[in-house]
């Protein structure tokens, strides 16, 4: 058994190469090639934690086992992540545990590349302006990896905490950007994509916000309850998704879709876009909103291409077990 620990994934694993792993994952669970197996999410009664597991299989890329992990929202304070996760993986011919990977970096990278990918297959090509709703830890590797998908020439930016707001000033400044701390009412009318990283409980951006022909991507919902956007933004976008089952009952449409606002069937997958099967984006002025509720398969597939590269390092501890 190969083990990969935390602190060896920063020199492993970039942008580049989580968005390839992330998209061709997309794109085999449209195919019927991958599948995610259902959710576990709860609250454990200590530490105000939530914990749980996402697993799955990919018959592609022979990728199967799961993340284990959740939230410790006193971590930050103990000098630690609060989302703390491991992923493990197994060996597909036999349900030996090949690989334990550690999975904090790696599922800030996956989240990024989920968001990046939305962004590549479905903004518009002229997209010139950056808009980010929430300042968090997720934040910036969500900035990092949307600006290499368009030629963006500018960020804006809103949090609930103001004051937060110098963290994405910083990252624009590192990548050449200016930046403008915005209301929501500026941001929607200035942005060509938004990108929401929130864990917010009720929504943010509402739909007089959105001006036509934008691409918003809701990176923050993936528990019942939560809620980034207003439901008739929904109503008013073309909507795509990682999974449409997650996307209906503890993603951004669960709210849309028990309104009435949505159907089940309004909900598309983004893999059906990368296999061309489905069209994507079809005018300037649509509005387009992807909804990424994080699966487990995208966990695998990044944790199974640094297992690669950690083996042709030499980086990779071998154990028996």
């Amino acid at each position: 058994m190969l083990i990969v620990p935390e602190s060896a994934i920063a020199d492993l694993m970039t942008a580049d190469e989580s968005f390839t792993a992330v998209e061709a994952v997309f794109a085999a669970m449209s195919r019927g090639d991958a599948y995610n197996f259902p959710v576990i999410r709860e609250a454990i009664g200590h530490a105000d934690a939530l914990y749980g597991f996402k697993s799955g299989f990919d018959r592609a890329g022979l990728n199967l086992g799961l993340k284990s992990g959740g939230y410790w929202p006193g971590n930050e304070a103990r000098g630690l992540t609060n989302h703390q996760s491991t992923v493990f993986l197994f060996d597909a011919d036999t349900g030996q545990c090949r690989a334990v990977v550690g999975g904090n970096l790696l599922t800030a990278l996956r989240t990024a590349a989920a968001s990046a990918v939305s962004i590549a297959h479905l903004a518009r090509p002229d997209a010139k302006v950056l808009g980010m709703i929430g300042a968090g830890h997720q934040s910036v590797f969500q900035m990092r990896a949307a600006v290499r998908q368009r030629s963006f020439e500018k960020v804006v930016g809103w949090n609930y905490h103001p004051e937060m707001l110098s963290r994405l000033a910083d990252c624009a400044a590192e990548l050449g950007l200016p930046f403008e701390a915005a209301s929501l009412e500026e941001l929607g009318a200035q942005s060509d994509v938004i990108i929401s990283i929130t864990s917010s409980q009720a929504p943010s951006l509402m739909d007089a916000h959105v001006a036509p022909g934008t691409h918003i991507a809701c990176m923050g919902t993936d528990t019942k309850g939560k809620q980034e956007v207003e439901a008739a933004i929904l109503a008013r976008a073309t909507v795509f998704t990682d999974e449409v089952a997650q996307s209906i009952t503890i993603g951004e449409a669960q709210h849309a879709v028990g309104q009435g606002l949505i159907a089940e069937t309004d909900v598309n997958e983004i893999g059906a876009v990368i296999n061309g099967t489905h069209p994507g984006r079809t005018s300037d002025e649509e509005i387009t909103l992807f909804d990424g509720t994080g699966v487990g398969l995208q966990d695998l597939a990044v944790a199974s291409a640094v297992v690669e590269r950690a083996v042709a390092a030499g980086v990779a501890i071998e154990v028996a077990f």
